[in-house]
């Protein structure tokens, strides 16, 4: 049976420890990784399903490490931080990395946020393939070539921006998207900043595919920093 592999990067012995044991109990093969040099020659080498990466390494800022590794490769990456303000995350989220958790974490919180990376690396193929194919999640259903969208087999009437919308976080599932970066992806670098417009448009496509809008269950909110698709 296959175990995943996690390089984790951190220079805290304690934390270093306490993750090294939690994958242990969890069957992963992991490694250790203290600063940056080191971090990148074994990012290339490890061929790691995972990155657990700390922002704060003593040769190196993690978000640079986040860009190099971006250059090659899509391995999910989990910044485990303790940088906590909005700009923080929004950063590294918007250099490339898939999630954010700010020390001090639960255990319980760290291991569902790797299962969701893993889960998500799995359907990369699938995904970078959308384009000709049919997209399902729970009770959704996308199909990127006929541009149409279906809850329960029914086909949901979506406005051009709400589709958008809706295909750039499908095409991300279970990855943090910050809000510049869906406007990019949506609007175009005009509409960088315009991040009342989105919110509207998200609350528009929520009513659309949420049964309950005010309890989402496919698109999550993350305050301050952007959304993310939810695999059901």
């Amino acid at each position: 049976m296959y175990k995943p592999k996690i390089l984790v990067i951190e220079d805290d012995p304690a934390i270093t420890n306490l993750i090294r044991t939690t994958l242990d109990t969890q069957n992963y093969q992991y490694h250790t990784a203290k600063n940056g040099t080191g971090a990148l020659l074994d990012a290339v080498s490890y061929n790691a399903d995972v990155i657990i990466l700390d922002l704060g390494l003593p040769d190196m800022d993690g978000v640079e490490i986040i860009q190099k590794v971006r250059g090659w490769s899509n391995v999910p990456i989990i910044v485990v931080s303790a940088r906590s303000e909005d700009q923080d995350k929004v950063e590294a989220l918007d250099a490339g990395a898939d999630d954010y958790l700010t020390k001090p974490f639960s255990i319980d919180e760290l291991l569902a946020r790797l299962r969701a990376a893993l889960r998500r690396s799995r359907t990369d193929e699938t995904v970078s393939q959308a384009q000709a194919s049919v997209y399902h999640n729970g009770d959704l259903t996308i199909d990127f070539a006929a541009g149409c969208a279906y809850m329960n087999e029914k086909e949901i009437h979506l406005t051009p921006i709400e589709y958008k919308l809706l295909c750039v976080l499908a095409k991300n599932t279970g990855k943090v998207l910050t809000h510049n970066y869906i406007l990019k992806e949506v609007w175009g670098n005009a509409a960088a900043s315009d991040t009342p417009s989105l919110r509207v448009f998200m609350a528009t496509l929520r009513k659309k595919i949420e049964q309950n809008p005010s309890m989402p269950k496919y698109i999550q909110t993350h305050i301050g920093v952007g959304y993310r698709m939810i695999r059901q």
